[in-house]
């Protein structure tokens, strides 16, 4: 999952104008705002690890190495460009609810594959699975962000400690692994948890340092921001609604504000980068750029926003994703 090079037709980079402004509502952080480049699409491009080779009629068809899979995509409403011949080829379609936190099954057309399966990623092996949530254990969007998170670890040249909330099972936090970081990983899943151990000793990482750790993201961070912990890079992916291992209810409109000031206030004082990503939620990446700007007043650097996109091999479409925003020092 090779990302192509960045596409921003219009790029903004100014801060709020030094000098004296008017005082900063309560609550709200005070200090001039950051640079921001908006809007920012980050596309991936199809590869030998992973490519969409069409999309349509509320359908994408993958390729995850050797294997084709059809799942269901809101998103595409144009109609495919293949022949249903083409489609007719998958190893593995999933049935049933379409919602993205509804329950289906898998066919399997020709032979049957087993729960797991083995995938690959820029020369890091880990696990497929076919879930009944539709999901296979990657979201091959994020590849534009773990390349751009590997390149500022690789040219920090000092220790670097990467949090990784809403880790899932963990490829973002092997490549932060392998480029030489130290790993926190957090998920509210004791499964997405054993999956991801699974998955560092099937890429053969098992003596990098990662801690894997079943908590609730929220009560995790605001506990470190009390032990006076902190780290140079942390990552957001979280769900729109979730529980967490004690229960916890996560909405992300009411919770995720919260959430990216704490994560603020456990950067180390040399940080690199904090990314978020959306999944599922109506909004804007304008809403989360003004965020995660706001959040950051005072701090200088950069926010990027804007959208994480597939560029599609049949017909070259882009299928749209998820929205994001990162600041980054410089």
């Amino acid at each position: 999952m090779k990302p192509l090079r960045d596409r921003n037709p219009r790029q903004r980079q100014r801060s709020d104008a030094p000098g004296r402004q008017p005082a900063a509502a309560a609550g709200r952080r005070a200090g001039p705002l950051p640079e921001e480049r908006l809007p920012l699409i980050l596309e991936v491009l199809p590869d030998e690890d992973y490519a969409l080779l069409d999309s349509g009629g509320g359908r994408k068809l993958e390729r995850y190495g050797p294997y084709r899979i059809v799942r269901p995509e809101g998103q595409a409403l144009w109609q495919p460009a293949w022949e249903a011949a083409e489609w007719d080829k998958a190893d593995a379609v999933f049935t049933g609810d379409t919602d993205e936190e509804g329950m289906g099954r898998w066919r399997f057309p020709g032979t049957p594959l087993g729960e797991t399966w083995p995938m690959r990623h820029d020369g890091i092996a880990y696990l497929g699975r076919f879930t009944s949530f539709r999901h296979v254990g990657v979201f091959p969007e994020q590849a534009s962000h773990w390349a751009h998170m590997a390149g500022l670890i690789e040219a920090a040249r000092r220790p670097v400690k990467v949090l990784n909330l809403f880790g899932y099972t963990g490829l973002a936090s092997l490549v932060a692994a392998r480029a030489g970081a130290q790993v926190t990983h957090i998920d509210a899943s004791k499964k997405a948890i054993a999956w991801a151990r699974e998955n560092q000793e099937v890429a053969g990482l098992g003596d990098r340092p990662i801690r894997w750790i079943c908590e609730d993201a929220v009560k995790f961070a605001e506990r470190e921001k009390r032990r006076g912990n902190s780290y140079d890079i942390i990552l957001l992916d979280p769900p729109a609604y979730g529980r967490g291992p004690k229960g916890e209810v996560w909405q992300l409109f009411e919770h995720l504000p919260g959430l990216v000031e704490t994560c603020r206030d456990i950067l180390s004082p040399r940080p690199l980068a904090l990314v978020l990503t959306a999944y599922s939620i109506r909004a804007s990446f304008f809403a989360v750029h003004a965020l995660v700007r706001d959040a950051f007043a005072g701090m200088g650097g950069r926010v990027e926003s804007g959208e994480l996109v597939i560029r599609e091999q049949s017909a070259g479409r882009a299928l749209s994703t998820s929205l994001f925003s990162r600041w980054v020092a410089r």
